[in-house]
């Protein structure tokens, strides 16, 4: 039951959120096998868990921005379980960084609960790794680069441009639409 869920999935769906890595509330609520009302329901029932660095109700511009952003027809079907009946969701939605999901295990108490918050903190893990990773190459390279003078530099600028698409391709994306799962 580890591989509840693959990584590669969960890591498409953190965004980035006031400078932070987040998951949406109806993400995980997804993930986890409820709806978004019975976990939200779940995290005000034990509030005093989840601190501002742990939990954040998106600003009305925020949840604008995300909406623009995402095809938000399939969230107003009325077979959607997680949004009710035709018009989609009324309130803003709930952001959780990774402590805020490490804490949902102890709040969403099921062994469902429990693999799948494994499969998050290490998707946030090998996030925070690639980002490691990159950040020591960039830092190396700017070492390299101020001591040569600028016979290399346009070797320099090829290099920074080919890291800089390579960054591009790794991210990883949000897929859109519906995503038949393999059997």
């Amino acid at each position: 039951m580890s591989d509840i869920i693959p990584t590669h999935l969960i890591e498409t769906r953190i965004i980035q959120l006031r400078g932070q890595k987040v998951l949406l509330d109806q993400d995980l609520a997804e993930l986890y096998g409820v709806t978004t009302k019975a976990l939200n329901q779940a995290v005000k029932r034990n509030i005093g868990r989840f601190p501002p660095d742990f939990m954040f109700q998106l600003s009305p511009e925020e949840a604008q921005n995300l909406r623009s952003q995402f095809v938000t027809a399939s969230l107003s079907s009325p077979t959607n379980s997680n949004h009710g009946a035709w018009g989609g969701r009324r309130s803003r939605p709930y952001a959780f960084t990774e402590h805020g999901v490490a804490m949902l295990s102890s709040v969403l108490n099921s062994e469902r609960a429990i693999q799948v918050n494994i499969a998050i903190i290490r998707a946030f893990t090998r996030l925070r790794q690639f980002l490691a990773t990159h950040q020591e190459l960039a830092q190396k390279l700017e070492e390299l680069e101020s001591k040569y003078d600028d016979q290399f530099r346009e070797v320099f600028e090829a290099i920074w441009a080919l890291m800089e698409e390579k960054a591009e391709e790794d991210r990883p994306q949000r897929t859109m639409g519906f995503v038949k799962e393999k059997p």
